[in-house]
């Protein structure tokens, strides 16, 4: 398929899409499942007030909300995977819609569970812990209890609950603000006028038109400009938000709020942060090329994201994309392999772009059904190979997952599946390198290592760094202005594009349009997942049939260790600044190779 028919979902073959049978055979089982979970909303509280009596009480409880959320989850998932195929569908929206709505209620009856379980006293969660009648399920119960410290009375939580709702507005009004209200206006690409938006402003930028990408930049920044004052508001707002849930629960801080679920240190934060800022020569020479490459008498923001290769042509189908996928990731085995290849050429993945179909490319397992993929494949784009890569990634990561662990040991966090797919990125990358068989194409994955490990560990680093910053100033008693916002990136800025970038006025607006900063301190995973990959994907192929089943174990400790935990089982350490230090030594390197090649 080639892409340039795009078909309406009904006319896309049976092949092309994804079998959801393995969740439920239809609508028709989809709804009588809907029917289930709502007639057994009503048992949700027949356990309230008792989970004190015995540990039997507490089993049979548990072992209920687990029946409970399969069923939920399953019929979650098929309701969102329907929605996704054709977004204006109505009746896959009316069926998300009444999903959510007795989900909703569903949850609403079952927030007295874990502060129930917490508030129980010391000496009789000790006893629980004890007793073989709940070994199956002391993963959670010890992880609940390690909130103990931070759960409040009764009627504080149920405060705290009322104000779940509201503590959203911020970041709401960001993504309205940004995505629906705020008008960029049009930019003329070889003579057609395209409409510049929030998500359409990136693609701008890799437009090899340099006038197009001047001009989409300014005009961009000057939508910001324009709203700046609201902006830094909602910001601030948010902040003030995570520093005052932080305290309410007794943290020190709300990056260590923040923190605390994966049971990840502080130090790994600022390892991170501290390996990349003693490694920024590469990244300043990497620019310094550019600038050279590109024939720049100054080189601007808007010219640090267009390819310095331009026109390398090849063209995979969907089956010999999968054939090169599998070639790659040889090394982690046949049954890897095997599984892999079913699942792709089976019903895992709705292949091809319709009319309505959302946009990107994810993954979504669950504990009952395939781990099935959304795809957007285009022949002609070599990136969507790699997608390929790091979605097969994560599904089996899933597949792993859900054949080594109980339900409620299976859900692995961001933190781990970050690996999990940019590990299987490296494969695919070294192994393409290792069979190109031109020049244009060494020199195209070359400069494609080297943006992705950029983008993701270098640029989500300063973000990290940065929003750090911004919450210490507030919990130092300080205030996040417009002008305070945008001193504090510029100077960043300076610091991660070095002196042969320039930046002009606007640049530093760009720490106004982020928005996973209004989901405080995530971002640093991209960078620690991708180091871990890094090292991880280098242990493999260097090692043998134990780096191999080490790196196996990871995948299927599911949930049932916290991060740092099952990475150091797989190994590598991310406590110590090693794998950071080692995917960074592995940019400069990449950036030598380029600069090699560029030089013939």
């Amino acid at each position: 398929m080639s892409g340039a028919v795009i078909k309406e979902r009904k006319d896309v073959p049976v092949g092309d899409k994804w079998n959801l049978d393995t969740l439920f055979s239809g609508p028709e089982a989809w709804e009588e499942g809907l029917k289930t979970l709502e007639s057994r909303i009503p048992e949700i509280g027949s356990w309230k007030g008792t989970l004190g009596e015995s540990a039997s009480r507490l089993r049979s409880c548990l072992d209920f909300f687990n029946e409970l959320e399969i069923l939920e989850e399953r019929l979650g998932y098929y309701a969102m995977l329907r929605k996704e195929e054709d977004v204006s569908d109505s009746e896959s929206i009316g069926r998300f819609s009444r999903y959510m709505a007795v989900a909703t209620r569903s949850s609403a009856e079952a927030s007295y569970l874990k502060p129930e379980i917490q508030s129980l006293s010391d000496e009789t969660l000790e006893s629980y812990m004890n007793d073989p009648l709940l070994e199956e399920f002391r993963i959670p119960l010890e992880r609940m209890i390690r909130y103990k410290p931070h759960i409040l009375s009764e009627k504080e939580e149920n405060l705290l609950a009322m104000q779940a709702e509201s503590a959203g507005t911020a970041r709401k009004a960001f993504s309205a603000l940004t995505n629906a209200d705020m008008s960029f206006g049009r930019v003329e690409v070889k003579g057609e006028e395209r409409e510049l938006t929030n998500s359409t402003f990136g693609v701008f930028l890799l437009e090899p038109d340099r006038e197009v990408r001047k001009q989409a930049f300014h005009q961009f920044y000057q939508g910001f400009e324009a709203h700046k004052n609201t902006l830094s508001e909602l910001y601030s707002g948010s902040v003030l938000r995570d520093i005052y849930t932080a305290r309410v629960r007794n943290f020190p801080s709300a990056r260590e709020a923040s923190l605390f679920p994966d049971n990840v240190p502080a130090e790994v934060y600022d390892n991170l942060v501290a390996s990349v800022s003693a490694n920024l020569e590469p990244l300043h020479r990497y620019y310094a090329l550019r600038k050279k490459v590109l024939g720049l008498e100054n080189l601007h923001l808007y010219d640090t994201k267009v390819s310095l290769i331009q026109d390398v042509k090849v063209k995979h189908s969907y089956n010999e994309a999968v054939d090169v996928v599998l070639k790659a990731l040889a090394p982690l085995g046949d049954e890897y392999g095997e599984t892999l290849k079913k699942g792709l050429l089976g019903g895992w993945v709705d292949r091809y772009e319709n009319k309505g179909k959302r946009s990107g490319a994810f993954s979504a397992g669950s504990y009952k059904g395939d781990p099935y993929i959304l795809l957007n494949f285009k022949e002609d784009d070599i990136r969507d190979v790699f997608t390929l890569a790091h979605e097969g990634g994560h599904s089996m990561h899933s597949w792993y997952s859900v054949r080594n662990n109980p339900f409620q040991n299976y859900n692995y966090t961001i933190f781990e599946a970050e690996v999990a797919s940019t590990f299987n990125e490296q494969l695919l990358g070294r192994y393409l390198m290792d069979h190109s068989d031109s020049r244009e194409m060494t020199l195209y994955l070359l400069g494609r290592q080297i943006d992705d490990a950029l983008a993701t560990i270098y640029r989500q680093t300063m973000f990290a760094e940065y929003e750090s910053l911004c919450h210490s100033i507030v919990e130092n008693g300080g205030a996040l202005t417009v002008d305070v916002l945008r001193s504090e990136y510029r100077k960043l800025l300076e610091k991660y594009f070095g002196p042969d970038v320039v930046l002009d006025e606007e640049a530093d607006l760009e720490g106004l349009r982020i928005p996973h900063f209004y989901s405080a301190f995530y971002v640093y995973k991209y960078a620690t997942g991708l180091s871990a990959a890094m090292a991880l994907s280098q242990r493999v192929l260097e090692g043998g049939a134990g780096e191999r089943e080490d790196y196996m174990n990871f995948l299927k400790s599911g949930g049932s260790r916290f991060p740092l935990d099952s990475l150091k089982a797989a190994g590598v350490d991310m406590s110590r600044p090693d794998a950071v230090n080692s995917a960074l030594s592995r940019f400069s390197s990449l950036v030598d190779q380029l600069e090699t090649e560029l030089s013939r």
